[in-house]
């Protein structure tokens, strides 16, 4: 492996050692629990939306959670570390595609995204413009990002996305307009005294009406405690 100079190795969650740029998004909480909080389909064909240094991939494929898992990046820099990923720690389940989602062609049984997140109007431009393409919706809208959704998932797919609370409604919108029903929803709290400052959502293409709040889950005591070490959530979280 080559770690370039601009480049850090940090062991991670499932014994995961993990290439991360300096100046580039580093692996935070939002992707550890939606990694977790999707269900497993190990026959399943699963497509990551902006991928990054191909994290959420990687967990997925450490677990044995999917037969195959694409790993989408419209950044050509974002891709070669996360080959380079894949690679280094050995799992070959997962291919690194260089695209744009919404020129994506392929079919797959789960899409799963932690998207831009920021208009492209709001918020301070990052001075690194890996970060700013990562967090502002610059190569893409979340309309987009649910039309491309709505183009692989087969009939009964299912969606996940890890977003802002601020940002839940265009979530929604998009999600419905492009035939995939929000049918399970989490959000997450800093602690019982913080509003929630993050959201998981899951959601099946052409799916019935239906959506299950789930109780809230708080970044301490025995419910994070439990998905950090098993990397999947409690029961009571999960639709059967």
């Amino acid at each position: 492996m080559i770690l370039h100079d601009d480049e850090t190795l940090t062991r991670v969650n499932d014994n995961i050692e993990l290439i991360q740029k300096k100046d580039g998004l580093t692996f935070g909480t939002d992707a550890y629990l939606l990694s977790a909080y999707m269900r497993e389909g190990k026959s399943s064909v699963a497509v990551d939306y902006g991928c990054g240094t191909g994290i959420i991939s990687l967990l997925c494929a450490a677990r044995g959670r999917f037969k195959k898992i694409y790993a989408v990046d419209v950044q050509a820099e974002f891709c070669d570390v996360a080959k380079r990923n894949c690679l280094y720690n050995r799992l070959d389940s997962v291919e690194v595609i260089h695209s744009d989602v919404r020129e994506l062609k392929l079919e797959a049984d789960v899409v799963f995204t932690n998207p831009p997140y920021m208009k492209v109007t709001s918020g301070k431009a990052n001075e690194s413009s890996a970060k700013n393409i990562a967090r502002h919706e610059v190569c893409g809208d979340i309309n987009d990002f649910m039309a491309s959704a709505c183009r692989v998932l087969r009939f009964g797919g299912f969606f996940y996305a890890v977003y802002r609370t601020d940002r839940l409604i265009d979530l929604l919108d998009a999600m419905r307009k492009n035939s995939i029903e929000p049918k399970r929803m989490t959000f997450v709290h800093a602690t019982k005294e913080h509003q929630p400052s993050m959201v998981l959502v899951e959601g099946k293409r052409g799916g019935k009406a239906g959506l299950i709040i789930t109780k809230p889950l708080f970044m301490e005591g025995t419910d994070i405690d439990y998905i950090y070490e098993k990397g999947e959530f409690p029961d009571e979280f999960c639709i059967k």
